[in-house]
């Protein structure tokens, strides 16, 4: 908009940490401004009264500082040149590269209509056994991963950007280190990867509200070559509780009364916003969304996990498993609402059976590891269990397996023969004829 048709004020009537507030007319929710030159969004008016959130917050802004309202909300130019590119917030190039040139989009759009979208039916592999073996994820989907503070969460992420079947990754960073954002460049440039990863990053140095406009910038890049070019998008977001912090700041200094945990009351919808625009489209072409939520000392209640578990179709769980030293996606608290759709179906025959036969194994050693806990004798079989368990953890639990998911069952059938007899698995006798002595021998 040329500066003689922008509109321009002088006169705030509010200052806080986050915001400020001013009388403005003909001005639209959303809208970008300039405060004193920082890059602020309109996020409340009442009567002529606007709130701007000020993305670098407010420090050193006077009373009378000029206010220039841009006519319209965030925008990303998308155009194929954005793969192998890292970018800001605002959706500039960070990596020294030159500036993107292209369509602009305007982000934070609607969700895709539900008469839009196709029942997901496809297989979306991450070569991580404790996901596609039982936890498999179908394109479409939206899923978190719910991790301790401590855990690898963000090692899981690059591992499923370079594995994942997918034509397009795209890495939402919200609030990481300087150090993972180099983890991230260099795993991804090492692995020769980056002709199909796409980042958009806020670090701990960049300001704390420039995050709310992370997972909108992945999205709408997503939804260019998810619609336009019919593609496997995968979107990967890290970390959505520093995202709910961050909309918690602006809410706080907007006055709004806090709903559970300090979090405004807008929570589900504003997460609600980003994960539903996760979708399969009829005529090709699907985003998927896997986001990190890390917990508070492991609390599922909090209002950030347990609106995430409403909204999204089930849950990734990361933990340290003791027996092994290493990190394992926990078969226990970990669930796919969707696999369903493609186990046995877009993967092998026996996909089912195998995954739910070794979780029950599984199930049996931590019972008999509660009882040698308590002093209570083992039986053989209690024995075996926990040397399957151990095994089972190691070659298909920890994260650090990258396999095939017909080498995962496979090996699920090598354990299952050498620990247990077929009678005591209780697989049906069709199944175990043509697998068991095949993969046994």
């Amino acid at each position: 908009m040329p500066k003689a048709f922008q509109k321009i004020y002088t006169k705030l009537v509010q200052i806080t940490k986050a915001t400020v507030s001013l009388r403005a007319n003909d001005v639209g929710y959303d809208e970008m401004a300039l405060v004193n030159g920082r890059p602020a969004q309109v996020v409340k008016m009442i009567g002529d009264v606007v709130t701007l959130q000020i993305f670098p917050g407010t420090e050193g802004i006077p009373t009378d500082a000029e206010v220039v309202f841009l006519g319209y909300p965030p925008k990303l130019k998308v155009t194929e040149l954005l793969a192998g590119r890292f970018f800001n917030a605002y959706g500039d190039p960070i990596d020294g590269g030159a500036p993107i040139e292209g369509k602009e989009v305007e982000i934070g759009g609607p969700s895709v209509n539900p008469v839009r979208r196709k029942q997901p039916s496809e297989l979306i592999a991450t070569g991580i056994a404790g996901i596609d073996l039982n936890n498999t994820l179908v394109t479409g989907q939206k899923i978190p991963f719910f991790a301790d503070p401590d855990q690898p969460y963000n090692e899981v992420l690059a591992q499923v950007a370079l594995r994942a079947d997918a034509d397009k990754i795209i890495l939402g960073g919200m609030g990481i280190s300087n150090d993972d954002y180099i983890s991230f460049k260099n795993t991804f440039t090492d692995a020769g990867a980056l002709d199909k990863i796409i980042c958009f990053v806020n670090t701990t140095e960049d300001p704390p509200v420039e995050r709310l406009l992370i997972p909108d910038m992945a999205c709408t890049a997503a939804e260019y070559f998810a619609v336009e070019h019919k593609q496997k998008v995968l979107v990967l977001l890290t970390d959505m509780t520093l995202y709910a912090d961050a909309l918690a700041i602006v809410s706080n200094k907007m006055d709004q009364i806090p709903s559970k945990d300090s979090m405004p009351g807008s929570l589900y919808s504003d997460l609600a916003k980003i994960y539903e625009k996760a979708a399969q489209f009829p005529d090709g072409g699907s985003i998927t969304i896997i986001a990190v939520t890390t917990l508070n000392e492991g609390d599922i209640t909090h209002a950030i996990p347990d609106n995430t578990g409403y909204i999204t179709e089930g849950q990734l769980f990361l933990r340290r498993d003791p027996d092994i030293g290493k990190t394992i996606v926990d078969p226990f608290r970990s669930l796919s609402r969707l696999k369903q759709l493609v186990i046995g179906k877009k993967t092998r025959e026996d996909h089912p059976v195998v995954m739910n036969t070794l979780i029950r194994l599984y199930a049996d050693a931590a019972n008999a590891k509660m009882k040698r806990e308590n002093g209570f004798d083992l039986t053989p079989y209690d024995e075996r269990c926990l040397k399957f368990s151990s095994e089972y953890s190691t070659r298909l639990l920890a994260i650090d397996v990258n396999i095939k998911i017909d080498e995962m069952l496979d090996t699920g059938w090598e354990l299952m023969g050498k620990y247990f007899d077929k009678t005591e698995v209780g697989i049906k006798e069709a199944l175990s004829n043509k697998y068991w002595k095949a993969r046994t021998s």
